[in-house]
């Protein structure tokens, strides 16, 4: 596991480079203290895993936890930038986007992360059948994210696969407090020409 900083923080990521191989790429978007990448990481060896968080102490935990892990490298930024910035057309296979901030007030809704702009930045990085997938603990959350990504043409709403997946640090709270786990995938499907 490596701590990455990117050569430009305007120019997309050179990925073969970074990870000494072309593999195929998942990126955790927010990964918190590590344990969900680390243990999928380990569980696709094959794969590569980027995990983007801006948090210090959480790209620390996460270091720690991924340290015997190969195929994951950390970049400490925000992830909106990240996936418009640094990631180029293509070259992600999934994302994971596991509780994002549901900004409950009404008055904070502009930071959520999830907007009609995030997910044309997300289908640009997505390869052809890409996915992206969202947990939430947040029923208003989950019901404006579908109805973002259902007004965006380049998705399709799929069944979540989500049941093979480590547990977060997060999932595990919310369902010891009795919440219920929102999941919604979404898959990158050809424009119609």
């Amino acid at each position: 596991m490596v701590k990455l900083i990117p050569e430009s923080y305007v120019a997309a990521l050179d990925l073969e480079k970074t990870f000494g191989r072309l593999a195929p790429l998942h990126v955790d978007l927010g990964c918190g203290d590590g344990s969900f990448i680390s243990a999928l990481a380990e569980k696709m060896p094959e794969k590569n895993f980027l995990g983007i968080e801006r948090l210090l102490g959480r790209i620390r935990s996460t270091e720690r936890k991924a340290a015997t892990v190969c195929n994951v490298h950390l970049l400490r930024m925000e992830s909106s930038y990240a996936v418009r910035y640094l990631l180029s057309a293509g070259s992600v296979e999934t994302f994971y986007l596991l509780f994002p901030d549901p900004w409950p007030k009404r008055r904070h809704w502009r930071r959520r992360i999830v907007t009609g702009e995030f997910l044309r930045a997300i289908s640009d990085a997505l390869a052809e059948n890409g996915r992206l997938l969202i947990a939430t603990d947040h029923l208003d959350y989950f019901e404006k994210i579908k109805e973002i990504a259902r007004s965006n043409p380049d998705f399709t709403v799929a069944p979540p696969g989500a049941a093979d997946l480590p547990v977060t640090k997060f999932e595990q709270q919310f369902r010891a407090q009795g919440a219920a786990i929102h999941w919604l995938e979404l898959r990158k499907v050809s424009p119609v020409r």
